[in-house]
């Protein structure tokens, strides 16, 4: 039964600045930024779980803070909650800890492909698997998702032929995906598993916005499809989201072969990557074994600000909302007031107020667009809906 009211405690504004926050930092809005709109960074501005910080408090009151193993009942809280939310049985053996998503991608990379290799992505994407590959080496091979009647779609044609070339080696999922707010379903993702079972192309899932799903929609993990997806499968998933603890946790890599798994875990011991923070473990074990009721409410009040968004842009032409099935991130389409690139961000943090994600940061198929969180008080989205509102008519009159 739902513990929270959906309006409360998330109502309340907590000044981020208080704490060198990327999403407020200069290095993110800008100098003279303070009073911008700060949507950029994929964080919630609420507090994490009650549960959550009274287990970091007494982690603290212990006042000992030497080398300590991980807790025996992190992964038995994490394999509960897997199957309890999504009907996901995981073998507590078969998980390894990563300090964050973006190094086990790295790591997936680097063991699986050589350099010169190519993987696929499906822009618009997360930015960063640009980064991770470039930094690696390998090729980027795009497979471009198809925009069709404001809902986004995967092009296996596309996807088929790139799959099909001998140096395609594996395959960056995101899922639900980042940006443009897809939750995958059963059979979209199984099609891909089979056109990448088929030419031998390893998928690495990140699956980090898993928990943020809208009414309506089902997370599906990839690797849950079944043996022959899981054994074909690197699963990346962090708590980091869902809780909004990602200056305190860790991530979770799940892979059922036994091969990869022994792969990764002497690069992890090579890399010395496996070392546990106790802030961390009990963060992670509190928000697992006691966080669904809190997720549940953020869920609600995340739906509340999606129909406020829907609201307030019927009222601004040439703005248009990608229904989103997931995550707290707003993909939107700034397509329809007829500016430039350059013109459009500087109307948007000149004249709107708002600093944003632009959306070609994602690949050139996000241009025009921008994502912008909302996991923010009520007030404050009202605010800059508000804001946007004026300066789209000032631009029109």
């Amino acid at each position: 039964m739902l513990q929270y009211d959906p309006l409360s405690p998330f109502d309340e504004e907590i000044n981020r600045r208080d704490v060198p926050a990327l999403k407020t930092h200069p290095m993110v809005v800008g100098l003279h930024g303070e009073n911008l709109f700060a949507a950029g960074v994929a964080d919630m501005d609420f507090k994490a779980p009650p549960a959550v910080l009274e287990a970091m408090q007494k982690r603290l009151d212990h006042g000992v803070f030497g080398y300590e193993a991980m807790p025996a009942g992190l992964l038995r809280a994490l394999v509960r909650w897997l199957q309890q939310q999504h009907n996901w049985e995981v073998a507590k053996d078969h998980i390894l800890t990563s300090p964050n998503i973006l190094t086990a991608l790295a790591m997936a990379a680097s063991l699986f492909t050589d350099e010169g290799d190519a993987v696929i992505v499906q822009p618009p994407v997360f930015f960063d698997f640009f980064d991770v590959l470039n930094e690696n080496h390998r090729e980027i091979v795009q497979n471009p998702l198809i925009f069709d009647q404001g809902l986004y779609r995967m092009d296996f044609e596309d996807l088929e032929n790139k799959a099909s070339r001998p140096k395609t080696k594996m395959i960056y999922l995101c899922n639900p995906h980042n940006p443009v707010g897809r939750v995958w379903g059963e059979q979209e993702l199984r099609t891909l598993g089979d056109i990448c079972k088929r030419h031998g192309v390893l998928v690495v899932s990140d699956e980090m916005h898993g928990d943020l799903v809208f009414s309506g929609h089902k997370y599906t993990p990839f690797a849950s499809l079944g043996p022959k997806y899981a054994a074909n499968c690197i699963t990346c998933i962090s708590p980091a989201k869902t809780f909004n603890i990602a200056s305190c946790c860790a991530s979770f890599t799940l892979i059922a072969d036994e091969d990869m798994r022994k792969a990764f875990q002497v690069e992890n011991s090579r890399l010395s990557v496996n070392k546990n923070n106790p802030f961390a473990n009990v963060a992670m074990q509190a928000a697992y074994s006691s966080g669904a009721p809190w997720l549940e409410a953020v869920i609600a009040y995340l739906e509340n600000n999606v129909e406020l968004v829907r609201a307030a842009l019927r009222n601004i032409p040439g703005v248009e909302l990608v229904e989103p099935e997931g995550t707290y991130l707003l993909w939107i389409n700034f397509n329809g007031l007829g500016l430039g690139l350059d013109e459009l961000y500087t109307f948007l943090r000149k004249e709107a107020q708002w600093s944003v994600t632009r959306g070609h940061s994602f690949g050139k198929e996000g241009q025009g667009f921008a994502r912008v969180n909302i996991a923010c008080t009520r007030a404050k989205l009202e605010t800059a809906l508000g804001n946007l509102e004026l300066a789209a008519g000032r631009l029109h009159s």
